[in-house]
């Protein structure tokens, strides 16, 4: 047994996970009574619900008149997988990766897609590629906010205005919780699962006009399934974008969405969302200062995370073990707060290293984390006294 004592006090929400997130605060399954289940998509009621998670989602995020917005197939993913396959390849791809999301893009790009004219720019867990690296006479693909390592980027400026390439950004565990400038951008993509704790399975894409006109007038070599489609006889399929979706939503979870807009237009809109996420990457900086066995995985201050907040534990013990019992010891205090019910999927992607990830979005309340910090400190007191 160690010398720290147990906590009383738990977190009055103990879901920390960074994907499913932590719905609204004081949300309820009767949020969802008025969902129209059972129900066609294409019912007039049925689009009028989808277009309203649009406009809303539009409004809140400040996304210009002349961008497009739609609801895609399959979550974040799918919404990447769309504007791969349909505009890379028209020009040279700077793919830039700093964490397990970022790569995977690269993995598509260069042994699937198997693109000839691609520059990798790669940084370790912690770190973030050379922005100013960026050949703008380029596409440009990349993650806004690296999910797995809890490493963002730092501001828009390196993000040339009179770029001839497309700036591609996976933004799914931004938007809704950072300043992410999508008249800078030319393709976003997102899913609900995140910022405003919606369900999964939906994918979000956010259009430019020159994101439109690659569509037009760029023809892949490759085959494009249906999924994958926005053009038709060379020309955008517009009603994507206009509520009438590629394939069946969920009307349950569109009605999901719709409750998590309408709660983040009640805390003020994108302004009170960032507020909450960053006052939660403020609270668990305190802690992080007055710890001495942890710390931000995230070197750099001004890249790190307001959301994925990633740690690495730095304990001399634990940094003296191999792999396997550093591994097995970082498990060992996410599982031990699993047990107690104080805290749910704190542990780090699987291709992280070993340490922990808390879920700082606009959902999560500030007590919680607050409530959550003795635990930590417990249970790796627990672990390493009993691994001693």
């Amino acid at each position: 047994m160690s010398s720290v004592a147990r906590p009383t006090t738990q977190p009055q929400n103990p879901c920390f996970s960074s994907g499913p997130c932590a719905k609204r605060p004081g949300w309820e399954p009767s949020a969802l009574a008025g969902a129209l289940v059972g129900r066609s998509h294409r019912s007039k009621a049925g689009r009028a619900r989808i277009q309203e998670v649009l406009d809303r989602s539009r409004k809140i995020l400040g996304v210009p008149d002349d961008y497009r917005i739609g609801i895609v197939p399959a979550s974040d993913t799918g919404a990447m997988e769309m504007v791969m396959w349909t505009m890379l390849g028209a020009r040279g791809v700077d793919a830039l990766s700093w964490e397990s999301f970022g790569q995977g893009w690269v993995t598509d790009i260069t042994k699937q897609l198997k693109l000839s004219d691609v520059r990798v720019l790669s940084a370790d867990y912690g770190n973030i590629a050379d922005l100013a690296a960026v050949d703008w006479t380029r596409d440009a693909v990349f993650t806004w906010n690296g999910t797995t390592s809890g490493v963002r980027v730092p501001g828009a400026s390196w993000i040339a205005d009179d770029r001839e390439g497309l700036a591609i950004c996976d933004a799914t565990s931004a938007v809704f919780a950072m300043d992410v400038p999508i008249a800078k951008l030319d393709v976003v993509t997102y899913s609900w699962q995140k910022v405003l704790g919606g369900e999964a399975q939906h994918g979000m894409l956010i259009l430019s006009p020159r994101a439109i006109e690659r569509l037009e007038t760029y023809k892949p070599a490759w085959p494009l399934p249906k999924i994958f489609r926005m053009t038709k006889g060379g020309e955008f399929m517009e009603a994507i974008f206009k509520a009438d979706t590629i394939n069946t939503p969920s009307m349950l979870c569109v009605e999901d969405a719709l409750d998590g807009l309408k709660w983040a237009e009640s805390i003020g809109g994108l302004p009170g969302l960032i507020r909450r996420s960053e006052d939660n990457l403020v609270a668990v900086a305190e802690w992080v200062a007055r710890t001495d066995w942890v710390d931000f995985l995230a070197e750099d201050p001004q890249t790190r995370s307001c959301t994925s907040i990633c740690l690495k534990i730095v304990d001399p013990w634990f940094t003296g073990l191999d792999p396997e019992a550093r591994a097995k010891a970082a498990k060992g205090v996410s599982g031990m707060l699993e047990a107690e019910e104080v805290a749910f999927d704190i542990a780090p992607y699987r291709d992280a290293p070993p340490g922990l990830r808390l879920w700082g979005g606009a959902t999560v309340e500030r007590s919680d984390l607050e409530a959550l910090f003795p635990w930590l400190d417990w249970a790796w007191a627990e672990v390493k006294a009993a691994a001693r």
